[in-house]
């Protein structure tokens, strides 16, 4: 049986969703939270999966500085320019040539549904995780991404070991 930890985080972020139709073409915004899961099927001789602190300042570093207070678009939404024009900070999923190197974790993604949002994250505890000491074989398990209290997503990277 693998040994487990669990780091959480949350942040506001509004986004939009116009390739769906209905109420969330508009632009909103929820108080997102992510609990990120890393397995180990041994303890390291520090006798952890890998130390807590140090995988939460990076997920929580990376989203504070990307996700809080932005707007999370796809990267053709008609929105990016405006917002930008006006000084908001836009994250943009999806793009084919990233600005800076937080949207390379976007590749792919072409709207920033919840489940996109869980696969985002995942890739960036992913690879907050490969800069840390951790225990032989540790790896992100599962990234479960709530955008409401009745809304979540969830992720589960395969196992890179």
């Amino acid at each position: 049986m693998p040994h487990k930890i669990t780091v959480e985080h949350s942040f506001e972020s509004g986004h939009r969703l116009p390739h769906l139709g209905g109420k969330c073409v508009s632009l909103h915004g929820h108080s997102w939270s992510v609990a990120v899961t890393v397995s180990a099927p041994e303890l390291s001789p520090e006798v952890t999966v890998v130390e807590f602190g140090a995988l939460k300042v990076g997920l929580r570093r990376w989203i504070d500085e990307h996700l809080d207070h932005a707007t999370m678009l796809g990267a053709h939404d008609r929105l990016i320019a405006p917002l930008v024009a006006e000084g908001n900070r836009v994250f943009r999923f999806g793009v084919e040539r990233p600005a800076d190197d937080a949207e390379q974790f976007g590749y792919g993604l072409p709207w920033p549904t919840v489940e996109a949002v869980a696969v985002l994250l995942g890739r960036v505890a992913e690879s907050a995780l490969a800069g840390l000491a951790r225990a032989d074989g540790a790896w992100v398990e599962r990234v479960v991404v709530r955008e409401t209290r009745l809304n979540t997503a969830v992720y589960e990277p395969p196992a890179s070991r």
